[in-house]
């Protein structure tokens, strides 16, 4: 049976176009098209859609309203169209925040020309958005925590894919499940960089982990998230409103320092220098390279710096980004965790590491934050 799709845009041309490409594939199917956000309120609750796509400025009722009444009714899968800019990017992390799983951007040209490009990276995006169910989708906090630690409901999803009947992978899954009492995992080394990285899901995610840490945290941390250019310093901004340790989107030369989040440039590469006692390299685009930035190149460059010394942590997303770069950790003997399937919004990303063996612990993305703070504070 196709999964079926419901178009929500005010645009006619838009909508047409839309439809067209998304009808190529013979496991899609559009079946009601919303020219507004009350239009696609009525529209979810009637047709009852596998996943919507969602255009964010419509009249009547904008898309941020349209997904929450949505949400609020049923849930379900919403892939945004977002403008490539400061203030579309805005606009698509308020979007995430209220419930839609994943965005791609919003161009009229590539949508004209009807780009093999676009035709292949929408027909996937969607086929595999379609098959999250979505259990429980939380709103991003909107400011620091008072006082301690809060712990915030986390974003579940049924897997995406198979389950591997792997008895590694059931071991990793079944201590993700384990209390504090029952688990005596504990770093073997003192780590002195801390390095995150994600995909599909991620900007939730790394809000969840993030806003769990104090602003006395010992350790820098760097960011890889994969998101285009002018994204990444809308989310930084974010980040840093919600969080007690301070967070930016990183230039050029930047020092690590404790307590400080820098988050890799959309479009570019981050790589870490042994100069100032420690500071980043954001580099140039590289055509040869699928992901910018690529978590695979900044986790392969933390091992050469550091040694043995970094942690990394793998959260969801789509794809296998970080896990060469993952070995390369565990080569110089850095510990490495991953997030759990259950609380995956795609789990794709630390599946891939959990499958190669590099995974030292599995855990649940609420219990991330939490076990950052036990471990190394």
């Amino acid at each position: 049976m196709p999964v079926r799709v419901l178009i929500v845009d005010d645009s006619n041309f838009f909508q047409h176009r839309l439809k067209d490409i998304i009808s190529e594939h013979p496991d899609l199917k559009v079946i009601g098209i919303a020219s507004n956000g009350r239009e696609a309120v009525e529209k979810a609750a009637e047709l009852k859609p596998d996943i919507i796509t969602m255009d964010f400025e419509m009249p009547v009722m904008d898309g941020i309203t349209a997904i929450k009444l949505i949400m609020a009714n049923r849930k379900v899968p919403i892939l945004m169209f977002s403008s490539l800019t400061y203030e579309g990017a805005k606009v698509t992390l308020d979007a995430l925040a209220a419930g839609a799983l994943d965005f791609i951007p919003k161009d009229f040209a590539e949508v004209s020309r009807s780009s093999e490009a676009l035709k292949k990276k929408l027909h996937e995006r969607l086929i595999t958005l379609a098959g999250v169910s979505t259990r429980a989708i939380a709103p991003v906090i909107e400011s620091k925590p008072a006082s301690a630690p809060i712990a915030r409901p986390s974003i579940s999803s049924s897997p995406v894919r198979t389950p591997l009947n792997s008895p590694l992978l059931n071991q990793q899954q079944e201590d993700a499940t384990k209390t504090p009492a029952q688990d005596n995992y504990r770093l073997k080394k003192q780590p002195r960089l801390l390095v995150i990285g994600a995909s599909t899901g991620g900007p939730v995610a790394l809000a969840e982990v993030l806003v769990t840490l104090p602003a006395n945290f010992p350790l820098p941390i760097v960011l890889v998230q994969h998101m285009p250019e002018n994204f990444t310093k809308a989310f930084a901004e974010r980040l840093n409103k919600q969080c007690n340790i301070r967070v930016r989107e990183a230039v050029d030369g930047d020092q690590l320092q404790p307590g400080l989040a820098l988050l890799a440039p959309g479009g570019k590469q981050l790589m870490l220098d042994r100069r100032n006692g420690g500071s980043v390299r954001v580099l140039p685009d590289d055509e040869r390279v699928n992901y910018k930035p690529s978590l695979d190149i900044t986790f392969g460059s933390a091992a050469n710096i550091y040694g043995d010394k970094v942690l990394g942590v793998v959260l969801t997303g789509m794809g296998s980004d970080g896990c060469n770069g993952a070995r390369l950790l565990k080569e110089t003997g850095s510990a490495l965790w991953s997030q759990d399937e259950a609380s995956c919004v795609i789990y794709g990303m630390p599946m891939a590491v959990a499958r190669a063996g590099l995974t030292d612990k599995v855990l649940s993305l609420k219990d991330i934050g939490p076990r950052l703070v036990r471990e190394v504070m």
